[in-house]
């Protein structure tokens, strides 16, 4: 049985070889690279040793199986991920540029994910986490009120629910998706969001203020991991702050990184560390992802996340 689990999209990413091409020339890509956040946190998840699975869909495709090889590789329990003939696997092409900016063209309108039904019962059984990202609650509205419904049986099964938000806000406009979100949040234990998210969520400019009222509010929030990119991340409970700055790396692709940090520090709540362990930890996974090209495809492993929190080398 797994530990923690996700359900959402599964796609590849083609990327350009190099800076400052854009994407309506004709220049080199790289890949096809397994990606989509759920894909990304969940085989962190795997890679630290940790059962995880995943509900989702591929197309019955080459780009497909390049994920499925993946994930099934590194330990991911793919078995409630469908393949649909009718549907190709769903992928996004990006480029970077020199200030650090990306830009995406997404092909994933209508992906085999949002297709796949919510898990049986027995699936639910002895998990620690559900893991949901809002990109994966917003693509379709079915979908995400099927991924709602999961993570309130898993909730009755006695998990625990965190939130990565990764929402947009011109997607908040839709009625329904606002309902999902609350409906999420309301269920929260584990809110791991940007400065933009929590103030979008709380209502609150003032990040302090937005973190009390969120505690305030949503009686079952238990931590709040605020990810703040280059300045790192800072911990909250009910009763304690902890902030914590980043692992100096050589940062090749920063896709992925904040999904590799929500996977690594589930994986330490889930091993009873402190929030403090929990920081480190988490940090210390995004850092070894952002320093390959790829994005999922970093050295994250046990060993490699150990010695990086061990030579504490820190921008």
């Amino acid at each position: 049985m797994a530990e923690i689990m996700t359900m959402g999209e599964i796609i590849v990413e083609i990327m350009r070889d190099g800076v400052d091409k854009p994407l309506d020339k004709a220049e080199v890509f790289r890949g096809p690279y397994p990606s989509g956040a759920p894909a990304i946190f969940i085989d962190t998840v795997a890679r630290l040793g940790h059962k995880a699975a995943i509900v989702g869909g591929v197309g019955d495709d080459d780009f497909g199986k390049c994920l499925l090889d993946r994930l099934e590789g590194d330990g991911v329990d793919c078995s409630c991920v469908i393949k649909n003939d009718r549907i190709s696997t769903g992928c996004a092409f990006v480029t970077y540029f020199s200030d650090g900016e990306r830009k995406f063209i997404f092909h994933i309108g209508n992906p085999p994910a949002v297709l796949a039904p919510a898990p049986a019962a027995e699936k639910l059984e002895g998990l620690k986490f559900f893991h949901i990202m809002g990109c994966s609650l917003m693509a379709d509205m079915a979908f995400g009120q099927r991924i709602v419904d999961t993570m309130q049986a898993a909730a009755k099964a006695g998990a625990k629910v965190s939130f990565d938000p990764n929402i947009r806000p011109e997607l908040m406009k839709d009625p329904k998706a606002k309902d999902l979100i609350t409906a999420v949040l309301d269920q929260t234990n584990v809110f791991m969001p940007g400065k933009s998210e929590l103030r979008m969520l709380s209502g609150c400019d003032d990040i302090e203020e937005a973190v009390q009222a969120l505690f305030r509010d949503k009686p079952g929030l238990e931590i709040i991991a605020l990810k703040n990119g280059k300045k790192g991340c800072v911990i909250y409970t009910r009763d304690t702050r902890f902030a914590f700055g980043v692992y100096k790396v050589p940062v090749l692709d920063a896709t992925g990184a904040g999904d590799s940090f929500d996977g690594a520090f589930l994986c330490a709540l889930t091993e009873g560390k402190s929030i403090e362990d929990a920081a480190k930890m988490a940090t210390a996974a995004a850092s070894l992802n952002t320093a390959a090209f790829g994005p999922m495809e970093g050295k994250i492993s046990r060993e490699n996340v150990e010695k990086m929190i061990a030579d504490n080398i820190l921008e």
